[in-house]
């Protein structure tokens, strides 16, 4: 009388645990792509306020306005094109990074529903 209760009881058990296993994984994944994330974000940063720098120190020793206008120019195309290459490759990030994070879920929804 028991044992159809307590199957299904064993059954609950083992899918809590399965699906608890499988967030905790994709947990971790979120975690590395979010460190692997800032990591990228720091190294542009960094990069970003070099080349500003270096702008900077052109301007001041520019010989006359148009030559400051030029370096100003330059300066604009390539921060301006620069930015536009990081967030490209940070959205294929975060696209790769949610779909590492959703395999282990996807695994135990496709053993549930099989």
């Amino acid at each position: 009388m028991f044992e159809p209760f307590q199957n299904f009881t064993d059954d609950f058990q083992k899918m809590s645990k399965d699906g608890f296993d499988a967030a905790v994984r994709s947990y971790g994944e979120v975690s590395k792509g979010l460190q692997a994330f800032a990591s990228k974000v720091t190294d542009y940063s960094k990069a970003s306020f070099e080349d500003a720098t270096r702008a900077f120190e052109q301007l001041v020793n520019a010989k006359s306005i148009e030559q400051a206008i030029e370096i100003q120019s330059q300066y604009a195309k390539k921060a301006f094109d620069t930015y536009i290459a990081e967030l490209s490759k940070l959205g294929e990030l975060y696209a790769m990074v949610a779909r590492i994070a959703i395999k282990p879920v996807e695994r135990v929804v496709a053993k549930k529903v099989a």
